[in-house]
């Protein structure tokens, strides 16, 4: 039986993540859960993020599920040492796990362009793949200070650890439409020279069959908000794809429809990209989308259950079209909403 790490965090956290596990025991009622505190719920409940029991327990799944963590800027949370706020529990459960690729489907779902800040006609048909480098460069270099005269972080890729996301890049994009852009900066770094070279060499020996081209980074920022349609996959190291995929979140109009899947060699991290939203938690008002679709993600890559990943974004997508959350210019709440999926889910096995 497949046991599943349910880590609900912090403000709208816990809601939107029971709407998931809701949508999973439909579609997949054999699952285990096993929850625990993380996260700044963790810190009130043990004064630290992530505990050595959730650790252990992160370790020994099939997969883990993530709600969200953090508070507002004003929170308790942040006047903490910075090894012992809730983002340092978040980056550290990423290395425990061993998740070096994060993947960001961007799409914009038929029928909702309207709500795109882009125009309808450069929105429609929107479908790109950001493939995220997620343990290595700037955020987990081991160089890095600050004083009263300076800070300093060191931007650094090992060649195994390009060669690895440029994998997970080209093989997804043969599931695709087998086109691959490679973001960097090589022209003024270094780093990213070495970067560009390694994909290039990956592509040339493995993937030859994938087409490869290269981009700098600020162009993508231009281009994946005035030309979206031209890219598939993105792949890009840690900071870069940080940004880049922030950005192309904006491009299906709501942060609430963007779900994540973390992937290694062992247990996946799936969670929306939405923050903890504290202003509405307890409200039951947030949007559920991003976790339930982060579940089917789930169920894709770490259970090897593709047709109920399908069954999922099929009811997602009606349920989007016919009761609408809040944010997206609908009436329904987050039980609202759950249920309209729960419903149309039901009526695909009895059909």
């Amino acid at each position: 039986m497949p046991k599943i790490v349910v880590l609900p965090g912090d403000g709208i956290g816990p809601e939107i993540v029971a709407s998931a596990i809701e949508v999973l025991k439909v579609v997949a009622p054999d699952l285990e859960y096993d929850e625990h505190k993380f996260g700044g719920a963790s810190i009130d409940a043990y004064g630290e993020p992530f505990t050595a029991a959730t650790q252990e327990a992160v370790k020994n799944a099939d997969a883990v599920l993530l709600g969200s963590i953090g508070g507002a800027q004003d929170s308790h949370w942040n006047t903490l040492p910075r090894h012992l706020r809730p983002e340092s529990g978040l980056l550290a459960l990423r290395k425990a796990l061993g998740v070096y690729a994060n993947l960001r489907p961007i799409k914009v779902y038929e029928g909702m362009e309207h709500l795109s800040p882009l125009k309808p006609e450069l929105a429609r048909g929107v479908d790109v793949l950001v493939v995220r480098e997620l343990l290595g460069g700037v955020y987990f270099d081991p160089e890095r200070w600050i004083n009263e005269m300076e800070g300093f972080n060191a931007m650094r890729y090992k060649k195994h650890e390009v060669e690895r996301i440029a994998r997970v890049a080209f093989k997804a994009a043969q599931g695709r439409r087998n086109k691959v852009t490679s973001v960097d900066k090589a022209n003024v770094l270094e780093v990213s020279e070495f970067w560009r070279r390694e994909v290039v060499r990956v592509r040339e020996s493995e993937y030859s069959d994938v087409a490869l081209n290269h981009e700098y980074v600020d162009s993508v920022a231009m281009l994946l908000v005035t030309n979206p349609s031209r890219y598939d996959v993105i792949v890009t190291e840690n900071l870069f794809g940080d940004i880049l995929s922030d950005l192309g979140a904006v491009l299906p109009g709501s942060l609430g429809l963007m779900p994540s899947a973390s992937l290694g060699d062992g247990a996946g991290l799936y969670e929306p990209i939405h923050g903890s939203a504290p202003d509405i938690a307890g409200q039951g008002i947030a949007n559920p989308t991003a976790t339930i679709l982060s579940a089917a993600l789930m169920l894709r890559y770490s259970l090897n259950r593709p047709e109920a990943a399908d069954r999922i974004d099929a009811a997602i997508l009606r349920a989007l079209n016919e009761n609408p959350t809040k944010d997206l210019g609908g009436s329904a709440g987050t039980q609202e909403f759950t249920q309209t999926v729960l419903q149309l889910l039901k009526e695909t096995v009895s059909a």
